[in-house]
């Protein structure tokens, strides 16, 4: 799976002459090169900088390579940098993750089921590579942490948001599609949950089909709307 963004690996460390400099320029994000004169890199651009970097070797190498010295040879800088930033491993990760896990826009459809689906399509476009990647490269993340995926997408999500499946059911009580009746987290967040078990069990893209089948086969049905039914197969014709 490729997802850098369209940055260099890197020659190696101390690298000297024309090809170490470009090297240098590629690490630093077009920042100032050692010696050049050019003006240092500092406040958000230095941050991007080295979020950029760190998220190339989390891709690269999971967490176990995901280290200071790593990441702060990837953005041409220095470890106390980084400590200054982030005092623990922990900390430069949750912050490398939320820079990557943009929202997801919440589509207006007009109707629950349209709205529903639309939001599955474009949280699937947006995170299947993410989810997949994390569920491998963060495997001994989880592990010396005693944590899950779901805590950690927890923590890179603003505490207090509206969930998007509680924003599409509120849409559909104001629209009166729903009536105004307690409902619980599970049931109303359910459609995303599926989806991304689906993402992690195959390890692949989840089909159009499968999607309309989470909304109008179970999520639909749970909240007492009939779904759309499937499309009866053609009859087969007597031998």
């Amino acid at each position: 799976m490729n997802l850098k963004h369209g940055r260099d690996a890197g020659e190696p460390h101390g690298a000297t002459g024309a090809t170490g400099a470009q090297a240098a320029g590629r690490r630093s994000g077009g920042g100032a090169r050692r010696g050049s004169g050019a003006s240092r890199r500092r406040g958000t651009e230095l941050e991007n900088a080295i979020l950029d970097a760190a998220w190339d070797v989390l891709v690269e190498h999971g967490y176990p390579g995901f280290t200071y010295e790593a990441v702060a040879a990837r953005a041409g800088t220095s470890r106390p940098v980084l400590y200054r930033r982030w005092p623990q491993r922990e900390d430069l990760l949750l912050a490398t993750l939320k820079k990557f896990w943009q929202p997801i826009a919440v589509p207006d459809a007009g109707s629950l089921r349209d709205d529903a689906i639309s939001f599955l399509r474009n949280a699937h476009a947006a995170r299947v590579h993410m989810v997949t990647m994390m569920s491998v490269q963060l495997m001994d993340y989880f592990r010396d942490t005693a944590t899950t995926f779901s805590e950690l997408r927890e923590a890179l999500i603003p505490p207090g948001r509206a969930t998007p499946f509680e924003m599409i059911v509120t849409r559909a009580v104001e629209r009166g599609e729903l009536p105004d009746t307690p409902r619980s987290s599970r049931v109303v967040n359910l459609p995303f949950d599926l989806l991304r078990h689906d993402m992690l069990l195959t390890m692949r893209e989840v089909s159009d089909e499968s999607i309309a089948e989470i909304v109008d086969e179970v999520w639909l049905p749970l909240l007492g709307v009939p779904g759309t039914p499937p499309a009866p197969s053609a009859p087969t014709r007597p031998a």
